[in-house]
């Protein structure tokens, strides 16, 4: 099937993969929306493909909206019927709220079936930076200051860590080979305790069609270089929650950027706490909220993409 069909004497119609490139919605997603609310009412071929009408994916762009406000999923098809809701309108209740408490009671007792179950459940029902907005990032900002000093908090991070490296390994695993043709390599700096942060990264990065390399542990700096040429990677992006050594962020780091053939790129607490010492340089800070970090990286990747056409 061509990315775009044109039923006879019909308005142009498309296939859920483009639907979901042009939207950033993945194809799971879309049919949960569908299935589960309502949301979607795609033409259906006789051989039960979805075909999608431009106006299909406008009204995705209204979920979009919608959900990146805090609605919950549950809510938002009252709202489209209603196109005229004043911008003000807020949801009844906060299913967010509800979610961040389900998790972190999860992660607190070792849970590791419920915190699959919650795992699967939001990232069938959002996009995945909504559910690293709404959900992931607020949960792991909490649990930071909680962990300080208490006994059992190593057990807990540690049991989060290897969860989320089984689960986003296995998405990367399958979403890789249908990626584009893009690469970024993501690994942590040398005192990022935690691979947190470039799980997260990765996932949304993933999700925005790139393939993603993933090392979840610390290489030396002077093999990062070869770790790019070897892997073919088209950035290298590096993460940590903590600031880092100042002779790394104002002497290593810019050497390394200006030695890289292609971007080098920092996203976390490191992100923001460092930017000012690396305006100057050729590192890229992306801030420490992630999923504008994948935003501003993917139109970075973009560009470079362009230039070097």
């Amino acid at each position: 099937m061509s990315d775009k069909a044109n039923p006879p004497g019909d308005t142009p119609r498309y296939p859920i993969r483009e639907v979901s490139r042009l939207t950033g919605v993945n194809s799971v997603t879309l049919r949960a929306w569908e299935r589960r609310y309502g949301l979607l009412r795609p033409h259906r071929t006789p051989k039960g493909h979805r075909l999608y009408a431009r106006e299909d994916i406008e009204r995705v762009e209204r979920i979009l909206q919608w959900l990146h406000r805090g609605v919950p999923v549950s809510q938002v098809r009252e709202l489209l019927e209603q196109p005229d809701s004043p911008a003000n309108t807020r949801p009844g209740v906060d299913d967010w709220a509800s979610q961040r408490q389900q998790l972190i009671a999860a992660i607190e007792a070792l849970d590791t079936a419920r915190l699959d179950d919650l795992f699967n459940q939001v990232l069938a029902l959002y996009p995945a930076n909504v559910c690293v907005e709404k959900l992931w990032q607020p949960v792991l900002s909490s649990l930071e200051e909680r962990w300080d000093d208490r006994l059992g908090a190593t057990l807990q991070r540690r049991t989060l860590e290897a969860f989320l490296r089984t689960r986003i390994g296995t998405r990367l695993y399958h979403a890789n080979p249908q990626a584009g043709q893009t690469q970024v390599l993501i690994a942590p700096l040398p005192e990022a305790d935690s691979p947190l942060w470039c799980l997260l990264a990765a996932l949304l990065i993933s999700e925005q069609g790139h393939r993603v390399q993933l090392l979840d542990a610390s290489l030396p700096l002077q093999e990062l270089n070869l770790a790019v040429e070897r892997l073919g990677a088209d950035a290298l992006l590096l993460t940590s929650g903590k600031a880092e050594k100042l002779d790394l962020v104002r002497r290593q780091l810019p050497r390394l950027a200006d030695q890289l053939g292609v971007p080098l790129v920092l996203c976390g607490p490191v992100a923001r706490i460092r930017a000012t010492d690396l305006a100057e340089t050729r590192v890229t800070t992306l801030g420490d909220d992630l999923p504008a970090a994948a935003s501003r990286l993917n139109a970075l990747l973009t560009q470079t993409s362009h230039e070097g056409a």
